[in-house]
């Protein structure tokens, strides 16, 4: 692994100091919601359904700009060069899991959010297991000040999500660290925790990165005028336009209201397959563009070392995915809930497998 103590680099700590990651917390309300859920004899009325949240169809405000910060064209990277990146500087990855479960009176939500933080030996991971549970029922969510009232379950449950995660990277981030995201920087009306988290990483010499993977935005194919009506997407035209191992130019999108609401991004090609958008605050990008190149050929670095061809992901992340995953099957939902009071409508053998 890397020799990060020879090029001067400490052990990572988080915001209150903390070296020693390897930990599973649970939400501070977890343990409430399970006990008051048995108070409610709830229905459930079909199997839980692992997945990650979505937010592809997620953009800045159409009252947004869009301008090249390069000129329009495909430039090249280096492998090699990413991996002497990588030897001298510390990095991590986030992702999260959720396992929701539908029920006649509702809906509950299991999110495991997981960090993993590369050092010079290994991945260090801290996980956080959360648990909510929605419902239109007054009557219901009147039992528990837990229970959340919600007209749109999928909608209160992202922007629950997008609270946590931005608390638990705010905390459990490591300072002086390169810190990448899965999911958008922008995600609708939870963006402003997103933005307030850049800030407190800002404070503490963390660079976070943000990655999308699939996405049918034509941000790029409308505004420039010889792509326009040309492709269906801007991950279409990426797709076409870059050979493996090339990222596009980077481009700025800031709200003309809020510029605030911004971000500088390109695309990046790893292999014959869609691309993935790679977003910066234009906070971040200003405070680090002499690296920027650098860091660019790191990612590339770490999609090829992942080597997955069929779903490319950035090596840290596909790590935090794993562990986020095994912490939702080590936490063993299924009986929690069964034993809490939902009590399902089908057959519990089907949910149990």
């Amino acid at each position: 692994m890397r020799d990060n103590e020879a090029n001067g680099l400490n052990e990572p700590q988080n915001k209150d100091g903390q070296s020693s990651l390897n930990k599973l917390i649970l939400h501070p309300s977890f343990l409430e919601t399970i006990e008051n859920i048995r108070k409610v004899n709830i229905r459930v009325t079909e199997p839980p359904k692992e997945s990650s949240f979505d937010f592809s169809g997620a953009t800045f405000p159409p009252n947004g700009k869009l301008r090249l910060v390069e000129q329009l064209g495909a430039y090249n990277l280096s492998a090699k060069k990413g991996l002497e990146v990588s030897k001298t500087h510390y990095f991590a990855g986030y992702d999260e899991s959720k396992l929701k479960y539908v029920a006649l009176e509702g809906s509950a939500f299991f999110t495991s959010h997981s960090l993993v933080v590369a050092t010079k030996q290994e991945y260090l991971p801290v996980s956080y297991l959360s648990f909510y549970f929605y419902s239109r029922s007054k009557d219901i969510t009147d039992i528990s000040s837990v229970f959340r009232h919600s007209l749109d379950h999928v909608a209160d449950a992202n922007y629950d999500y997008v609270k946590d995660r931005s608390d638990f990277l705010n905390k459990w981030a490591v300072e002086n660290t390169i810190l990448f995201i899965d999911g958008p920087l922008i995600g609708g009306n939870m963006t402003q925790y997103t933005l307030n988290l850049v800030e407190d990483l800002h404070e503490r010499n963390i660079i976070p990165i943000f990655f999308v993977k699939n996405s049918d935005s034509n941000l790029v194919t409308e505004a420039i005028p010889e792509l326009q009506n040309r492709f269906n997407s801007d991950m279409h035209w990426t797709y076409n336009h870059l050979q493996k191992g090339q990222r596009t130019n980077f481009f700025l999108y800031e709200d003309e209201y809020n510029f605030n609401n911004a971000k500088v991004f390109c695309y990046l090609k790893a292999f014959d397959l869609s691309p993935q958008r790679i977003e910066f605050h234009t906070k971040t990008y200003l405070q680090h563009q002499e690296k920027i190149g650098d860091l660019m050929d790191l990612i590339y670095y770490l999609l090829l070392v992942h080597g997955d061809k069929k779903n490319p992901q950035l090596r840290p992340i596909a790590i935090a995915e794993k562990f986020a995953r095994e912490v939702l099957k080590v936490s063993d939902s299924f009986n929690l809930i069964k034993n809490s009071g939902l009590m399902p409508t089908m057959n519990q053998e089907r949910f149990g497998n």
